[in-house]
């Protein structure tokens, strides 16, 4: 089979545009590597609380997947307070119907850091309302920032209490 110089152009042309689409793909996709935003919460136990929540709210999945996230992460300390506030156990918190929803409140799509953060005015959240921020008072007072940062190979955590504001540091729609 004779081939012309057209056809050995267009199998380059063809070849260099599926080699070129096939890395702009891969890069397209968010980073895999290092610890994701549930393996992060479940290794530190400020966030024991948070992480049961989670898991009972079948969450975990979405903060271990790939899709870029924010986390406004109550500490133990904010959830006892929330439980001292309410006058139920944390076992009563785990069986709340709307647990899913207020846990979809601490999280904001994309990947947001500190500045992008304490910048803005609201942030979205996952369950379709807003923060309300104010420098790292968050709600006029349901929760303060304290740490920042905190990467995960699919976005980042921003550690939430209540100390210095009006709230226990767990953020409700």
């Amino acid at each position: 089979m004779k081939r012309t110089r057209r056809g050995v152009l267009r199998s380059i042309g063809a070849g260099t545009a599926v080699a070129v689409g096939g890395v702009s793909t891969v890069s397209a996709a968010p980073p895999r590597d290092g610890e994701t935003i549930a393996d992060i919460a479940s290794n530190d136990g400020r966030f024991k609380i948070l992480v049961a929540a989670l898991d009972e709210a079948d969450l975990v999945e979405t903060l271990d997947g790939n899709r870029q996230l924010t986390v406004f992460a109550p500490t133990d300390a904010s959830f006892d307070n929330l439980l001292s506030d309410l006058g139920i156990s944390k076992e009563q918190l785990l069986e709340r119907d709307d647990l899913a929803e207020i846990l979809t409140y601490h999280v904001a799509p994309g990947r947001r850091d500190a500045e992008s953060v304490t910048t803005s005015d609201e942030v979205p959240t996952l369950n379709g309302a807003k923060i309300y921020v104010d420098g790292t008072v968050l709600n006029g007072g349901q929760a303060k920032i304290f740490e920042t940062n905190i990467e995960a190979s699919n976005g980042y955590i921003h550690a939430i209490n209540g100390d210095n504001v009006d709230g226990a540091g767990v953020l409700l729609p």
